[in-house]
């Protein structure tokens, strides 16, 4: 059974900083390409930055890019995402994603199975 399970959101001022982490298992992690989606209150859902298997490959969205940074390890089945520079429009549920497709070029997709979420709330 794939299991993702995020962890690491909070409460953070304008300006700063978390990192959210992802734990994945029932599935070889290191044969799929994985993403982090949000949800901010009362919009869609938004695909945020994805990374190829291996790390070989990163996007971002525009409203992240130069902000946040996707990585993973592949030797304990660990997906990052390191948020910088806060601002309160990033305020949002964060989901980690995993790539029904195993072997694929990355994907802009808001529809991968997803965890359960963690939230951030950039307030002061």
């Amino acid at each position: 059974e794939v299991q993702l399970v995020e962890s690491g959101g909070g409460l953070v001022q304008p300006g700063g900083s978390l990192r959210l982490s992802c734990a994945a298992s029932g599935f070889t992690f290191s044969t799929f390409s994985m993403s982090w989606v949000r949800q901010a209150p009362g919009k869609e859902l938004e695909w945020v930055s994805g990374i190829t298997r291996s790390g070989s490959s990163t996007d971002y969205a525009d409203s992240v890019k130069g902000r946040f940074t996707i990585s993973r390890d592949d030797g304990k089945n660990m997906l990052y995402l390191q948020l910088n520079s806060l601002k309160t429009e990033d305020t949002a549920m964060y989901y980690c994603a995993k790539d029904p497709l195993p072997w694929r070029a990355l994907v802009r997709s808001v529809l991968w199975p997803k965890g359960q979420g963690t939230q951030v709330t950039v307030s002061s």
